[in-house]
């Protein structure tokens, strides 16, 4: 054997062994797509709506709502899903309204679904926020702890019992927070009767955007056979000019079942083929998937379609799931951040999952239009700040090369209490959910555990080590961060860390007024940094707040002048150090959102950092345009659009 053909079968073996600590999730959790054995109905719609206003939020359990229909124990409203529940009516009571909400609604199941025992029927809700169960036909079938990502049941012999009955599906979802939840909170009982009146209470949480709450991306049936493909999960690697596709494909309500996979490229073509669970494809004159700007074709896809023929003695069953694959890799050095072994440099966004009406409801129109904005203004990534986003974002990522740091929902870890092993063991099991939801998206190239924790907390340790070795374990092929803002000689996690990603906002938070402070500072808090850990750092989070069409000269707080010039003073500092370790900058934020009420932010206008640096940057680019969009009626989502297309041109 030569030495290239040495190389090549090197590279193999370690896919082997980099495969084998993937696959420690023995369920599997595939988006729904049709195919010829898979059939998905939407629930998509209208459902009947109440929230429990009971004192102790608990009259529907103790009432059992769940049993009849929900518009026979009581009155209810329309409510549409997915949506928040927050912003839709005129209540205010429901808008800040913290504890059970019930939703249902009755749907007809395709007759060939009922008739046919070979087939599995299940029900999956993408995302509720927070805790969920779920009743079909008053009868409990499934509850899930924690929000932003999907879970599932099978439902085919309760429909079987009666196939005369409406399928009648009742969700009860409760939103609130504690500390041992992700995010956590606490509930404050206001007993003062001279200032409040009975049974009084908040809901609070170190966080700075709004609780949406409800049933936020869809609900739906989809179907499978009785022996079917539970999970697929792949690693991907290059040599040369050949692809590397290992796979491993789980298998349910079959003991034996013939496997055949077939990868397929843009044109249809098949360029690759194997059989069995496991095995490693081989894609002669790959194409690889490159992010936006780094490559004339960025974000190719591949499809893999497995295939299964199982049989039970009776009954032949076959099953077919398609899966987007982009070969690619990622590792980090001391300095850089590779893609594809190439050095790849962050100049993206934080962002929310956050529209005027909607909330935190899965928006296909604005998708596409935040999609568009970001490759206009040359953003090549973004960080899902603060929890995980909905698959379908993520898909729109994998098509349009658009970089990844997939964040779970460990924002506002700040009481001590919060590190416990209730904490830590629920953050792992979310961690679970989230690798095995994301495991195979090429987007995703990093896994954030945490924004802003108390990392000098003396816990926390203990719990970002075990946090972080335990995602490294679920999937060794991407690097682990969590976003600070501690000290960087006293926060204990960033050792574990692979890259270090920090937020500061210099002149604003610390210095208010003091521009001239931020080239000191930030070089200072960089050099700390790297000189500390030697390790890659992202500037996760910059910016200033500015209120539209507020001017001063010289620049003031609050003035789109002062907003502009903090944004270019942090730029300078950015173009120095990227030439040394600095890898990225992602700034605050790519649009507006909502906030709680309070002095800090003006919730109404929907304005946060930055929001109306177009006008800025229009200002000075473009002194002879008076106008711009930015709609604060239809939710403007131009927020720092022309400062970003310049400085990250797309062209």
């Amino acid at each position: 054997m030569d030495p290239p053909e040495r190389l090549g079968m090197f590279r193999v073996v370690c896919l082997l062994a980099v495969f084998d600590a993937v696959c420690l999730l023995d369920t599997g959790m595939l988006f729904p797509r049709e195919s010829s054995s898979r059939e998905v109905k939407e629930l998509n719609g209208l459902w009947d709506f109440r929230a429990d206003q009971s004192p102790n939020r608990n009259q529907g359990f103790d009432r059992a709502w769940y049993k009849s229909r929900l518009a026979e124990t009581g009155p209810v409203i329309d409510m549409p899903v997915p949506a928040s529940y927050n912003d839709i009516t005129q209540d205010p009571a429901l808008r800040d309204f913290i504890g059970w909400v019930w939703y249902e609604r009755e749907v007809v199941v395709p007759a060939r679904w009922v008739a046919d025992g070979g087939t599995r029927v299940v029900l999956r809700v993408g995302s509720a926020h927070y805790y969920s169960v779920v009743w079909v036909n008053g009868v409990k079938v499934t509850e899930h702890d924690g929000g932003h990502l999907p879970f599932e049941v099978e439902i085919g012999s309760l429909i079987r019992k009666d196939p005369t009955v409406p399928c009648r599906i009742t969700i009860a979802v409760n939103n609130t927070l504690t500390l041992e939840t992700l995010p956590p909170g606490t509930i404050q009982h206001m007993d003062d009767r001279t200032k409040y009146p009975e049974g009084f209470f908040v809901q609070n949480f170190n966080f700075d955007f709004f609780n949406y709450a409800g049933i936020h991306r869809p609900v739906l049936l989809y179907t499978t056979p009785k022996a079917y493909v539970d999970d697929i999960t792949v690693v991907t690697d290059f040599l040369d000019n050949t692809g590397l596709v290992k796979y491993n494909v789980s298998v349910q309500g079959a003991a034996n079942a013939t496997l055949s996979v077939t990868l397929i490229d843009k044109d249809g073509r098949c360029v690759a083929t194997s059989n069995g669970p496991a095995g490693v494809l081989k894609v002669v004159d790959v194409k690889l998937w490159w992010p936006y700007l780094m490559h004339e074709n960025p974000g190719y896809l591949y499809s893999m379609e497995v295939r299964l023929t199982a049989a039970d003695g009776k009954s032949t069953f076959e099953d077919v799931y398609s899966l987007p694959v982009g070969i690619r890799t990622v590792s980090v050095t001391s300095t850089q951040f590779l893609i594809n072994n190439k050095p790849f440099y962050f100049h993206g966004v934080n962002k929310h999952e956050d529209s005027d009406i909607r909330g935190k409801g899965l928006d296909w129109p604005l998708i596409v239009k935040d999609f568009n904005l970001m490759k206009w203004l040359g953003a090549n990534s973004f960080r899902t700040s603060h929890y995980p986003y909905a698959e379908e974002i993520l898909q729109m990522c994998d098509r349009h090369g658009i970089v990844v740091i997939d964040e779970c929902p460990g924002v506002g870890i700040k009481d001590i209490r919060s590190f416990g092993k209730a904490s830590l063991t629920h953050h792992l099991v979310v961690m679970d959910e989230l690798v095995r939801r994301d495991k195979n998206h090429p987007s995703v190239v990093m896994w954030s555990v945490a924004n802003e924790p108390a990392a000098e907390m003396p816990p926390a340790e203990f719990y970002f080590k075990t946090l972080i070795q335990h995602t490294k374990a679920l999937d060794p092929t991407r690097p682990v961060t969590y976003i600070t803002d501690s000290n960087y000689a006293r926060d204990k996690g960033a050792p574990y860390v692979d890259v270090i990603c920090v937020n500061s906002y210099f002149s604003w938070y610390h210095d208010p007024g003091h521009l001239e402070v931020i080239p000191i500072q930030l070089n200072t808090q960089f050099e700390n940094w790297y000189g500390k850990y030697q390790k890659p750092i992202i500037q996760s989070e910059y910016g200033a707040d500015a209120v539209p069409g507020l001017h001063s000269d010289p620049p003031v707080m609050f003035t789109e002048e002062y907003q502009k010039v903090v944004l270019q003073s942090y730029h300078n500092v950015f173009d120095q150090k990227r030439k040394q370790y600095v890898i990225g900058e992602l700034i605050w934020n790519f649009a507006d959102f909502m906030t709680v009420q309070g002095t800090a932010t003006a919730t109404t206008s929907r304005t946060t950092t930055a929001a109306t640096s177009t006008r800025v940057e229009l200002c000075y680019l473009f002194p002879s345009m008076t106008t711009v969009y930015c709609g604060f009626c239809n939710y403007c989502r131009q927020t720092l659009m022309l400062m970003l297309a310049v400085r990250y041109p797309a062209v």
